[in-house]
């Protein structure tokens, strides 16, 4: 079955129902090392992870992990651009869950990105980075402790399908002829606009079956969480892109207000039910007065609409969500993608869970990484509905690989939402408060220790950051 790979003798697979996982007390779990600092962070990573299931369980539960192939590593072994053979995906089909360091870009033709590739080849279509903060952590921000959000990003469609065509191309020249000629000038709403002839072509695809299972998965995320951090905001750029970025949102607000009807409430309805709780004698239009913004300048038929979407919503959901009932129910609101990169700045702790498509969740992640202390401390996971990857969020920075120097942090944080995900909570909580008390303690590498004030010297080496780690969790 395999050409250069063993599983482990003992262990048990996971396997998948209705799109979670069915995790045995002792799953094999397949690792890649990763390239350049890899061979430093992963065995860091893997004896904290093991520390942690040992101390939670004493040897009731244990990882038996096997040793699998990609990127550079993968070529020593297998042959040159080898980047990502069989061995690799068969693994990661048949056990299920995986986790791995990071990974070379390959040059040339071919893959354009292994990150990216896996997720396709997996349809792991949900990125999810949780961006919190351990006291102690440099930060450029006076309150960075008020961030704690996760970001669900559309991991297999927007930009990030990777369908483009080359400027000066054949089939560039067709479709931006074709499209100039023929569809354009056919769509009003274009008016009299033109693409230049010397343009590259790409194409930005955003599906309802893509928008709605990703939206899925962060309500089913929210309602894991404290009542307080029970929200869901829908970032989108919908006031220019509105059959993509602004169907995102619709079709998101559509599933919220469809599957989980119980369970939500959107920003938009709540004004709507508090309006009514705080006067009930509240006619419809005095409701629509305060829920529109210049309601009053509106044209007839636009004010019967939102007269119609009141009575609609007091209808259908005042029995269930009235009378202040809204206030404990996952809240769904949207917002537009610029501002929410100022937002998570100035108002953070007004956020939970944000929900978006790939580019803007690849700026807003890396941008929320930052405020809490960089990517070094940022994990991230890859999730579909029979397969989950776990990984590093960083390059592999080779200047530092094989100098027991790195930190160690984004993985072992990456370990950490894979143990959550299996339902090992204990372990997993052992880690994080491990973490926040070496950090607390100044026990730190030396990203963190010449950020600190003052700075601390020697820092801890990738090997001890880990075993400090470990140290704190009986404290």
């Amino acid at each position: 079955m395999y050409e250069k790979i063993k599983p482990p003798t003992t262990g048990s697979k996971i396997t998948f129902q209705d799109g979670k996982p069915i995790v045995p007390d002792d799953p094999i779990i397949p690792f890649i090392r990763g390239d350049g600092t890899g061979v430093d962070i992963w065995p860091a990573t893997e004896k904290v992870i093991n520390a942690a299931v040992e101390t939670a369980y004493g040897g009731k539960r244990k990882i038996n992990w096997f040793r699998i192939f990609a990127g550079d590593e993968a070529c020593e072994v297998y042959g040159t651009y080898q980047y990502l053979p069989q061995d690799t995906l068969t693994a990661i089909s048949e056990y299920g869950i995986a986790i791995k360091g990071p990974l070379t870009t390959p040059i040339g033709g071919g893959i354009r990105s292994l990150n990216v590739a896996l997720r396709q080849i997996f349809e792991l279509y949900a990125c999810v980075r949780p961006c919190r903060y351990y006291q102690g952590t440099p930060s450029p921000h006076k309150n960075p402790d008020k961030l704690d959000v996760i970001v669900y990003r559309e991991n297999t469609e927007d930009i990030y399908l990777g369908i483009e065509w080359r400027e000066g191309t054949e089939i560039a020249d067709k479709l931006i002829h074709y499209l100039n000629e023929t569809l354009i000038p056919a769509t009003p709403e274009h008016g009299k606009k033109q693409i230049r002839l010397d343009s590259g072509i790409g194409v930005k695809p955003i599906s309802k079956t893509g928008s709605q299972r990703l939206v899925r998965r962060a309500i089913e995320h929210a309602l894991r969480l404290p009542k307080h951090k029970q929200k869901v905001t829908l970032v989108h750029k919908g006031n220019i892109m509105k059959y993509t970025e602004g169907a995102f949102r619709d079709w998101g607000y559509e599933l919220a207000t469809s599957e989980f009807r119980d369970e939500c409430v959107t920003e938009r309805e709540s004004w709507i039910l508090s309006n009514k709780e705080k006067n009930p004698d509240l006619t419809i239009e005095e409701n629509a007065q305060q829920v529109e913004p210049g309601y009053n300048a509106l044209t007839a038929e636009k004010k019967a609409e939102i007269c119609a979407e009141v009575k609609e919503v007091l209808d259908q959901i005042w029995a269930t969500h009235g009378e202040g009932k809204w206030k404990d129910k996952i809240m769904v609101d949207d917002r537009i993608a610029d501002s929410i990169f100022q937002q998570i700045q100035t108002r953070p702790d007004e956020y939970s869970i944000l929900a978006t498509m790939n580019l803007n969740g690849d700026y807003l992640s890396d941008a929320a990484a930052a405020i809490v202390g960089g990517l070094g401390m940022g994990p991230g996971a890859n999730i579909g509905d029979t397969c989950a990857i776990f990984e590093a969020t960083h390059g592999t920075a080779p200047k530092h690989a094989g100098l027991d120097r790195i930190n160690p942090g984004s993985v072992i944080l990456s370990g950490v939402m894979m143990l959550e995900y299996m339902g090992w909570q204990e372990a997993a909580d052992l880690i994080k408060k491990g973490i926040g008390a070496a950090i607390s303690n100044r026990e730190v590498t030396y990203d963190l220790a010449r950020l600190m004030d003052p700075p601390v010297s020697p820092p801890l080496k990738c090997s001890e950051f880990a075993q400090a780690i470990i140290n704190h969790f009986k404290d």
